[in-house]
């Protein structure tokens, strides 16, 4: 099936990431920490592109994952039959792997 447009779906894991992302930005500057939220969740909205890129994770088995920004990748499943994506997480690119996700 090719899909026009893919429904994203945010999960709640992937919001708890996103705000805490903010909260932690924002002890030093709430600006930069709502312009980065809504930044992420803007490269996010992108994913219902099917022309889109998209890349296969090399840290989660399975799982894509989006470069939202330089220090932030977001983690996803892609369901083609169903033309849904499943945005799962977004990790600062320190860390070496996400926290475990349910698909």
């Amino acid at each position: 099936m090719t899909c026009a447009a893919y429904r994203v779906d945010r999960r709640p894991e992937y919001r708890q990431d996103l705000n805490a992302i903010e909260a932690w930005i924002a002890q030093d500057n709430a600006s930069a920490a709502i312009d980065m939220w809504l930044w992420i969740d803007g490269q996010v909205d992108h994913l219902a592109d099917p022309n889109f890129p998209r890349r296969t994770s090399t840290r989660v088995n399975g799982a894509h994952e989006l470069v939202a920004h330089e220090n932030y990748i977001v983690y996803f499943d892609q369901n083609e039959d169903q033309c849904v994506v499943t945005v799962h997480a977004v990790v600062h690119v320190a860390r070496i792997t996400p926290p475990p996700f349910h698909r």
